[in-house]
């Protein structure tokens, strides 16, 4: 319970030091982690995860089986990031931008086992611009296996990724859980590859 006390207070010291980037005022609930990793593909056993703030959902995921070198967390806040560090020595820790997400994971040895199973977002995506959420679906979607999913969270009402967007990369979306336990509620969605494609 301490432990989840002083995340919430480093994260709101984050948010407060830089809203724009870090998207949440309070860490991931369990119930939140739980949701998102219920979305995970059946056979998954590699994922990355953007946004890892400062831990709870990459917590769920270790105690859920993927871990070590099958789980790759990109922070691009350093202070986070370096918390990260700390919490999970064992996984490949990356700094740095989800657009530059192909060459980050390329340089860390993470896809020479191939493509991830799965995308877990806590990204911010609602207050970015189209052009940039392109980008990083785009460069998701370069590291995921061909039926990969790429799982983001968001506070909003509406799917965070513009039908525009999906409509320029092929993919379709399928809304996940509501969940009314988090600060704020946060609802899932699950974005993949149209079937065409």
């Amino acid at each position: 319970m301490r432990h989840r006390r002083s995340d919430k207070l480093r994260f709101i010291g984050q948010w407060l030091r830089n809203p724009r980037q870090t998207a949440a005022v309070a860490p991931s609930s369990p119930e939140l982690a739980s949701a998102m990793l219920g979305e995970l593909p059946a056979n998954a056993r590699r994922v990355v995860e953007l946004g890892g703030g400062t831990g709870a959902i990459t917590r769920a995921l270790v105690d859920g089986g993927i871990s070590g070198e099958a789980l790759l967390v990109l922070e691009l806040n350093e202070e986070l990031h370096a918390h990260l560090r700390r919490r999970f020595p064992d996984e490949v820790l990356v700094l740095g931008d989800a657009v530059e997400l192909p060459r980050l994971a390329s340089e860390a040895g993470f896809l020479d086992a191939g493509p991830a199973d799965a995308v877990i977002s806590g990204l911010g995506l609602l207050a970015m611009d189209r052009e940039l959420v392109t980008n990083i679906l785009r460069s998701a979607f370069a590291c995921l296996r061909p039926d990969g999913r790429f799982i983001q969270f968001t506070y909003g009402p509406v799917s965070p990724v513009h039908e525009s967007v999906l409509d320029a990369l092929g993919l379709r979306m399928r809304r996940g859980a509501f969940v009314l336990r988090n600060v704020p509620p946060a609802t899932v969605y699950v974005y993949e590859r149209a079937t065409d494609n």
